[in-house]
């Protein structure tokens, strides 16, 4: 307004276009949910759990290998040294048991697996113990080739991860000697970190690339789609632990069992982030691992894969069911 003419002038305000206010807001709104996403603080008891049940199955492994020790990598074993090196010829895979045939030698390094086994189990030096158990563990996969499963493969993609999180901090050794000496890089603080989410997040990354590929594959044959593969699975007599064979008499549930395990490994990469769908993909996961463990008698691979999807149980959670197991167990009478 001007106050000598007692006129009001308008004047224009330039407008900012409109498609760019979207754009900059969606990208705004993208930015923030990706760093929600990787770098919010989260606890460390899901990865702890996890933690316990990598370090026993570590020192379990190491054991069975050792009970056959010489006939898988000593001076007469299954596969030589030569041979395995030529099988990895193409990739990266190397080990310094290529050049190991000594037993003593061999027998140290596994003891020395299994003791970081056991100390990732009971959470001692975790920091240091998780890579030393992890790596032994590597060497003797590399060496190995040809002779492993899936247990090895999930074990050592677990402990890879866990390696870079504050999973020794809690339900620990590592967790009472901080209440006593302070928190340090090697006594770790159980308090949210940013450690924690980013370890979660790539096993739950790594998780739906195993279940996408796994029902791919499935996808590719015949076996799978006409429901014959899990026929042949339960009466294979080599890994039955149950009699399902019953099953025979009604095709139509093999089949309906067949093409629910097609969709749920395949779509479970997307079906268990959101939150109204995920507890039925982790129950799915549960009856799935399960029914492997009880029928087919792969209790170890079973039960790591169950271990595995935790990774999308929150801490909170966790902490709750380990509150209420605890008490319970409190209320029990000592024998």
């Amino acid at each position: 307004m001007n106050r000598r003419s007692g006129t009001t002038h308008l004047t224009k305000q330039p407008q900012q276009p409109i498609i760019g206010n979207v754009s900059s807001g969606w990208w705004q709104l993208w930015l923030e949910g990706w760093d929600r996403f990787w770098f919010t603080g989260t606890g460390s008891e899901t990865l702890a759990v996890i933690r316990i049940a990598c370090g026993l199955m570590i020192a379990y492994i190491h054991l069975i290998w050792t009970s056959l020790l010489l006939n898988f990598m000593g001076s007469n074993a299954w596969v030589n040294n030569q041979t395995v090196q030529q099988l990895h010829r193409s990739d990266w895979g190397w080990s310094w048991l290529f050049y190991v045939e000594s037993p003593v030698v061999l027998y140290l390094h596994q003891v020395l697996a299994i003791l970081s086994g056991l100390l990732i189990a009971v959470g001692l030096g975790t920091r240091i113990a998780l890579p030393l158990g992890w790596w032994l563990t590597l060497m003797v996969c590399h060496r190995m080739t040809g002779a492993l499963f899936g247990l090895d493969q999930v074990v050592m993609m677990l402990s890879m991860y866990l390696m870079w999180s504050h999973c020794g901090s809690r339900w620990s050794i590592d967790s009472l000697l901080s209440k006593r000496f302070g928190n340090s890089w090697l006594l770790s603080s159980p308090t949210p970190a940013v450690a924690n989410n980013v370890t979660t997040r790539l096993i739950q990354l790594h998780l739906c690339v195993i279940y996408l590929f796994g029902g791919l594959s499935k996808m590719r044959g015949e076996m799978w789609l006409d429901g014959s593969a899990m026929w042949f699975s339960i009466v294979n007599y080599e890994y039955q632990s149950l009699d399902v064979t019953w099953l025979g008499n009604y095709p139509f549930l093999i089949g309906l069992l067949s093409a629910m395990t097609i969709f749920w490994e395949t779509f479970y990469c997307a079906l268990i982030w959101p939150r109204l769908t995920r507890p039925c993909v982790l129950a799915m996961a549960l009856l799935i691992h399960g029914g492997i463990c009880v029928a087919l008698g792969m209790w170890t691979f079973g039960t790591m894969m169950i271990v595995a999807n935790l990774a999308f149980v929150a801490p909170e959670t966790v902490q709750q069911v380990v509150h209420y197991f605890s008490r319970q167990a409190g209320k029990q009478p000592l024998l």
